[in-house]
């Protein structure tokens, strides 16, 4: 079955980490590219990258100091459909990246997304522990299926994230 590739490498400030490709994302080949889904627009808007891109683009994160990848590479409808087991190989999977690529900030997009990698519950925003030296940061997640967090909420979510960026020595 098709899935997205990592967009990752050494150095980079921000690794961000989404659940797993979606089925449309995986079909056109290009992350966050499901209808409904505010990913691209909220990343630009809230000053994260400095010029809009849309999906079709997503490779160019990179250049941003910006990188991508998935808790599981398996796409589907839903997060549900993901089972436990792919769940425990997604986690040792990413930590090998995390612990490998040393980025500044890790940012997961969506709760579940963090509490299915670490097994502890959070809330949004920077979180107060480290993982592997980077600070930790849970978005409300850009799916257009999170119906918890309004656009607004989304909006003031990745605004913070921007500003952590920002503060952070290059």
């Amino acid at each position: 079955m098709r899935t997205l590739p990592d967009y990752l490498r050494k150095g980079m400030k921000m690794i961000l980490v989404g659940a797993n490709p979606g089925e449309r994302s995986a079909r056109v080949g290009h992350y966050y590219a499901g209808r409904g889904n505010q990913f691209w627009p909220l990343l630009y808007e809230s000053g994260v990258i400095p010029e809009p891109i849309g999906y079709e683009d997503d490779r160019r994160i990179i250049e941003f100091g910006i990188g991508m990848t998935d808790l599981v590479k398996r796409p589907t409808r839903a997060m549900e459909e993901i089972e436990r087991r792919e769940f425990a190989e997604g986690r040792v999977l990413l930590a090998q990246k995390l612990e490998e690529l040393h980025p500044r900030v890790i940012a997961f997009n969506g709760k579940a997304v963090y509490e299915k990698f670490t097994g502890r519950a959070c809330r949004l925003g920077l979180q107060k522990e480290q993982i592997y030296g980077a600070h930790v940061f849970v978005l409300p997640s850009s799916s257009g299926q999170n119906t918890g967090a309004d656009l607004a909420v989304k909006k003031r979510y990745f605004k913070k994230l921007a500003l952590l960026l920002k503060s952070l020595k290059d």
